[in-house]
């Protein structure tokens, strides 16, 4: 059974999703990060040829190492809320 968190994540990445309005490439890395440390934790991954763009992605998910899953799903909602409204 989904977890009400889990419910109101799925929400919030359902509709950041969906956004049409540009967001700020800091405050997308940070969803990216919080949305990686939500499902994968600290069990980081990336391939031998990083370019830029996913380099700064994996050092925004590195940046997050120990948060657990349930924290960084809240930090996500809440990004998530001062984007969309």
């Amino acid at each position: 059974m989904e977890s009400d968190l889990d419910k109101e994540f799925n929400e919030a990445f359902v509709r950041i999703s969906k956004l049409r309005k540009a967001i700020a490439p800091d405050i997308m890395l940070k969803l990216y990060a919080y949305n990686k440390q939500a499902h994968f934790g600290n069990n980081l991954s990336a391939n031998s040829d990083l370019d830029v763009r996913n380099a700064f992605k994996l050092n925004a998910w590195m940046q997050l190492n120990g948060m657990n899953s349930e924290e960084a799903k809240q930090k996500y909602i809440n990004l998530a809320k001062t984007v969309l409204h």
